[in-house]
């Protein structure tokens, strides 16, 4: 089974400001390891605001723009409101490697820590 990836806006403005990823329409390249990830913009639900209770057990997970708006939700910023519940979010892009085994651009054997922190050392 291939890891998704969670890249975080955050994150990925810094790597496109030091030259270590490339963005080609709906991809991510990885200048150094050439691997490349097919993304679409998604969020990592961090926690609710409301009254601490999940009813839609996201605190925690990633998730495609599109299932959260098929859900009912409404992405404003940091912030994602569920019928009367709201969210602290992180946006960001979720991503699936692309390639083989062996490939240049496969990221399977390598796990999302695994990944974040080897882009993260990148631009420390």
């Amino acid at each position: 089974m291939r890891t998704r990836i969670f890249f975080p806006q955050p994150l990925l403005d810094v790597l496109m400001d030091a030259g270590k990823i490339d963005v080609q329409g709906e991809e991510i390249v990885l200048a150094e390891s050439g691997r490349r990830y097919r993304v679409v913009e998604g969020a990592r639900v961090l926690s609710e605001l409301t009254d601490g209770v999940d009813p839609h057990d996201l605190c925690g997970r990633v998730k495609s723009r599109l299932f959260l708006q098929e859900l009912g939700a409404e992405l404003l910023g940091d912030s994602m409101i569920v019928a009367d519940k709201a969210y602290q979010i992180l946006m960001g892009f979720v991503g699936v490697p692309i390639g083989g085994p062996g490939d240049a651009g496969d990221g399977a054997t390598k796990s999302e820590e695994e990944v974040l922190r080897e882009l993260q050392g990148a631009v420390a």
